[in-house]
This record gives C-alpha cells, structure tokens and sequence, in this order.
C-alpha cells in the first residue's frame, strides 16, 4: 500500500507541542514547551509558525535551537512548511537610582542595531492602509536603483507581506551558515519578507513582541551586503513594529505617504508628529492616487479631492515630495511583479516615481552629512 500524502495527513498544534517537547534549552537545563519559550504558535492547512522567545542576550548563539525545533516540526506527518523565530523578551530591571544619584548625569539611550553594509535606511510609512504605501514603496526602492545606487527593500508589514508579490519574487532565501539568510533579487534590488518564509495564504497570528522579534531577525540576519539605502515598507498605522523600530534602528528619515481626502490626511498628520517625537526626520509627504486622467479623452477628475496632501505640509512645516496619479497601469504593474518603474521606465508615472526618488536621495544624503543632529530614529505613521 502506498504511504499517504503528506498533505493529506492533519497536524495539530498538540502535535506539534509534543515534538517541541523533545527540544531541550542547552542552558536552562528544560524543555522549551515546560519552560514557556513557545508562544504564539499557529497551524493551518498544514503550514505552521511559531516563536520561541528567549533572554536578548542569548539569543545571538540560540540559532541551533530555532533550527533544531524548526526541523523537529518538519518532520512531522501532514506539516508542509514550517517558519520558527527566535523573539527576545527583556527580563525586568530594577528600579532607577533615586533622583540626584544617578552616574552619568543625562540619561543615556540605548544603543542601536548597526545593520552590516547599510549606509542609510529610509521608511516609508502611512497612517492607514489603503493608501498604496506598498506601490509607492517598491516603485521608490526601483527608482533609486535606476540612479545607479545599491538598493535594498525590506517588508516590514508582518502580517500583510506585499513585496514578494510586487517584486515578482517566490521562493525561501537560502543560508550559507544557517544563521543569516541570502535576500531574494529582481531588477538589481534586494528583498527580504515575512512573506518568503510563511505561505501566502496563511495568516500570521503573532502577538506584537514576536512579530518584532520576527522583523528584527530579517533585519539583522539578512547578508544585506553593501547597500547605499534599505528602503523599509512599514505597516500601516502606529503599534508595536513601528514603536520596537523606532527604538532600535537608526533610521535615516521617513517619508508619509497619504491619499488626498481627509480622513487619510489626519492619520497622516499623527503619524507625523509622531516620527518628530521620536527624532527621525520627516523628508515629506507624497500624495498618491492624486488625480485621474481618462486614457481614452484626457479629462482630469479629482476622485478622492485633490492638494490635500500638499495643503497639510505647508501646514506642517515639511516638504511635498510629489503627486502620483490613480492609474491602472500602476496598479497592474505593480500585483503583477513588474513595478512600472522596471516596466515602463520611460513613462510619464515612471518619471515622477523617479523625481520623487532623487529629492528622497538628495535629503537621505543631507540628512547623513547632519552631524549635529543625534543617531535618528524608525517611526510609524
């Protein structure tokens, strides 16, 4: 009788529970499942996902364990893929000194990640969804390499991956150590996403600490190699990925992208004040789906009002970067894995993606030469 089908066979998370059981903490002297390292764990269809939280100074040397777990659950009958990370919790400090005791004067910032190779990180933020932050974001990332400049992009939307599909990308990367992952390239840009490593179809259920634990592994783990810019596709809105970022890598600046009806740009305004709170530089606004212009007579219409975006910089004292017109050419280029910018490149919206590329470049350079200002920070919108 032939084995049965993989696929066919169903796995429960009491099944996999059991093998991670058999996984033992070389330090802690336990089992991970005993010793409550296993959160967040999700099954469906067959694919599975889960974090393993572990103390941040342990984590660095813990990639056998993530890796001895991982393939523990491969193994199992019905399981098609499996994506396990290590997620660091940070064990409680004591209370501060008392006032007038303390031992450096001011208070000291913790230090931030240095991202091997990385010369400048940019993100590109919005303080809803569905303002096509994610077109925007991967047509930036392919203008600036058309400048000649060494581009990388990083999907930073956990739970809503969009770039594997917009960079015409599939597949997992590959390691030469198993420890760091080889990002996946098109059109000379490289690319690392949650969506490489969890299948497209499957939601990832992760509680915010593992999924910025999940962010900081692509971020760190990946052979970036030597890049001019990172362009970071941040998730819409303000939580926990964005505030971990802002806290942890120096983000050169942001840039907001909004649509030009009202209720976008009052989410973009928060999240604005929100990067100057967190001191990472706003280099402008970008109003995308700005206006229409019918293919067929060339009558302009206005669909979601028009000069919001550049009304509310004025207002708030940062630059307008440029308008991007509502086009289904953008649209189908884009969900078809050949951004306009590749596709296109001498069309009139591939020019003003690459103007609006050039000013971003011009304030990541100035923003670089600023010595006066402290390290920046990553923020949401």
């Amino acid at each position: 009788m032939a084995p049965a089908d993989k696929s066919s066979v169903p796995v429960a998370e009491a099944d996999v529970m059991a093998v991670l059981s058999r996984i033992s903490d070389p330090d802690r002297g336990g089992d991970i499942v005993s010793l409550g390292m296993v959160t967040g764990l999700a099954v469906r269809d067959g694919h599975v996902a889960f974090a393993i939280e572990v103390d941040p100074q342990r984590g660095p040397r813990l990639e056998p364990l993530r890796k001895a777990a991982e393939q523990a659950v491969d193994a199992l009958p019905g399981v098609l893929s499996v994506s396990a990370v290590l997620t660091a919790h940070r064990a409680k400090t004591a209370a501060p000194p008392p006032q007038g005791h303390s031992h450096g004067g001011a208070p000291q910032r913790p230090a931030k990640l240095v991202v091997p190779g990385v010369r400048s990180i940019v993100a590109i933020a919005s303080g809803k969804g569905g303002v096509g932050k994610s077109t925007v974001a991967v047509n930036l990332a392919l203008a600036l390499a058309a400048q000649g400049l060494k581009v990388g992009i990083l999907d930073a939307d956990i739970y809503g991956p969009s770039q594997p599909r917009m960079m015409g990308l599939k597949g997992r990367p590959q390691s030469r150590d198993d420890h760091t992952l080889i990002p996946l390239l098109n059109f000379g840009v490289k690319c690392m996403s949650a969506g490489f490593l969890v299948p497209e179809d499957t939601p990832v259920i992760w509680r915010g600490p593992m999924a910025t634990g999940a962010l900081r592994q692509m971020l760190m783990q990946t052979e970036w190699g030597d890049l001019d810019i990172l362009v970071v596709d941040l998730p819409p809105g303000t939580g926990d990925i964005q505030l971990s970022m802002s806290q942890d890598v120096p983000v050169t600046g942001a840039v907001i992208v909004s649509t030009p009806q009202d209720i976008a740009l009052l989410d973009a305004r928060k999240g604005l004040n929100m990067f100057r709170k967190v001191e990472v530089p706003v280099f402008g606004i970008i109003e995308n789906m700005s206006y229409f212009s019918c293919p067929n007579c060339g009558h302009v219409s206005h669909i979601f009002a028009h000069g919001g975006a550049k009304a509310e910089a004025q207002k708030l004292g940062t630059d307008f970067l440029g308008e991007v017109p509502l086009d289904i050419a953008i649209r189908e280029t884009s969900d078809g894995g050949h951004p306009i910018v590749v596709s296109a490149p001498d069309s009139e919206h591939a020019r003003i993606f690459k103007a609006i590329a050039a000013r971003v470049w011009e304030k990541t350079q100035a923003s670089l030469t600023d010595t006066r200002r402290q390290a920046p920070r990553i923020v949401i919108s």
